[in-house]
């Protein structure tokens, strides 16, 4: 190459390279849980980059604002959370100290999916002796698909208006999204018909929304209160409760300490069934779709050995 051309090489070497740079900048997300990391990467695909602040083996109520997570938040362009008080214990300090005006309450670049869809168990009075509560509702959203749709539907809307430039890719997306989720629905309903009138203790009410959908019915919670372990008392009350209705599952998330399910499930012979709750809590349950689909396999399969 003479002098010439290669005068000319730099230049358009440069331009080259900002092309480059243009074409796989995307929308960088935090997503506080397992669930909205999925949705999101589902709607953004490969104009997004997404991670989550939690897994799937760790209770989102009690998370630590860590450095990392302070300087994931600063360069955030968009945060997704459940909300609902899920993360009132480590959300604020993490946007306060991100110091990323993008992300903050009332800007497009916050986002929680509990604002999004009507609320389970919504009290008017909440105090301490009522443990872990939730006052403006449960927010365990994520595991009705009903609901799930409308976030999805709503987190779409979001994407656009921060990503003005690929509105049409996005709403492309909730499209696809929409039309297979919908038949997954159907599908899903299909197969969980058995599994409606059945009993489940459960713990913590984590799974309010799953059952709601499925229509089984919750006889009891191994928490005394909503985020207190189970005692020894209580324990001996829910057997004696377990002898006058048997359960047909007793339900644990995988991020739950099962020794007192454990407990209760040797003693009154109901089957315990732990479900990953979120995307990640098993090996099977990968994205948003197989975890339904895995949770339904589950359950149904304590019905079959019956």
């Amino acid at each position: 190459m003479n002098k010439r051309n290669r005068l000319l090489s730099v230049p358009l070497f440069a331009l080259l390279s900002v092309m480059a740079g243009q074409g796989v900048a995307k929308v960088d997300i935090l997503a506080c849980e397992p669930e909205w990391a999925a949705l999101a990467e589902e709607l953004g695909r490969d104009r997004v980059s997404v991670v989550s602040a939690t897994t799937a083996y760790q209770d989102p109520h009690h998370i630590e604002a860590r450095p990392s997570l302070i300087a994931r938040a600063r360069n955030a362009d968009l945060v997704t959370c459940t909300g609902a008080e899920l993360e009132v214990g480590w959300l604020p300090l993490l946007l306060r100290q991100s110091g990323n005006t993008r992300i903050q309450q009332g800007k497009p670049g916050y986002f929680l999916a509990s604002e999004q869809v009507p609320l389970l168990e919504t009290l008017e009075k909440v105090d301490r002796s009522m443990g872990d509560i939730h006052a403006a509702g449960n927010p365990h959203v994520h595991l009705d698909p009903y609901r799930l749709l409308d976030i999805a539907e709503a987190l779409t809307q979001r994407l656009k208006t921060i990503d003005e430039s690929n509105r049409q890719y996005y709403q492309d997306n909730f499209d696809r999204f929409a039309d297979q989720w919908q038949a997954a629905i159907k599908e899903w309903e299909r197969k969980a018909e058995e599994l409606r009138g059945k009993k489940a203790i459960v713990q913590h009410r984590s799974w309010s929304y799953l059952l709601t959908w499925l229509g089984i019915d919750v006889l009891a919670d191994l928490e005394p209160r909503p985020g207190l372990p189970p005692t020894s008392g209580h324990l001996a009350k829910l057997l004696e409760t377990t002898e006058k209705t048997p359960p047909d599952f007793i339900l644990i998330a995988s991020y739950q300490n099962d020794r007192g399910a454990q407990w209760l499930a040797r003693r009154s012979e109901a089957p315990l069934v732990s479900l990953p709750y979120t995307v990640g809590g098993n090996e099977r349950a990968q994205d948003l779709f197989s975890l339904y689909n895995n949770t339904l396999e589950l359950l149904l399969a304590e019905i079959e050995d019956d």
